[in-house]
């Protein structure tokens, strides 16, 4: 699908330009205290011309035939890129947690890797304390891998997926 860079693209985004619009696909997720499950997703990178992007995702349960078995995560929040480079990211979930996330955008590659720096739960949240993430431009695809350490269980693989620009 053709992409071009918004013109009001704010100067501190220019990097992260690849990842604006709305991306959908499939996904894997497993975690030692769950079933191993598949997923579709769809994500939403909007920018208006200010020093921010904003992110939005919802995702669902398939079967094995791909067919939508419930709703599952929505999160939403904002990527602030920095002029030298690092990057915020701010995430708010459904389930009731709030993270922080720093990190880098690659300088030579459409990547970009954050890790949790704060996570604030409502007190009917699941145990969840940290997570790693990992997005990148891969072939046309958006690519990412997300890593969570939450119910007594260190950092460890939690979710990917790949997927395309609609």
């Amino acid at each position: 699908m053709p992409f071009e860079i918004p013109d009001n693209i704010h100067p501190q985004c220019a990097r992260l330009a690849w990842m604006l619009g709305t991306w959908a696909g499939n996904g894997h997720g497993e975690y030692p205290t769950i079933e191993p499950f598949q997923f579709g997703q769809e994500l939403i990178f909007q920018q208006d011309g200010r020093p921010f992007i904003h992110y939005m995702s919802r995702a669902w349960i398939v079967d094995a035939d791909g067919n939508h078995v419930r709703e599952a995560a929505q999160e939403t929040g904002f990527i602030r890129p920095q002029e030298d480079g690092s990057l915020e990211f701010l995430l708010a979930h459904n389930t009731g947690f709030v993270e922080t996330y720093i990190g880098e955008v690659h300088a030579e590659q459409p990547r970009f890797e954050v890790t949790t720096d704060a996570v604030v739960r409502t007190a009917t949240a699941k145990e969840y304390v940290g997570g790693k993430r990992l997005y990148g431009y891969v072939n046309g695809d958006l690519m990412y891998a997300y890593d969570m350490a939450a119910m007594g269980q260190p950092l460890q693989p939690h979710s990917h997926a790949q997927l395309k620009r609609q």
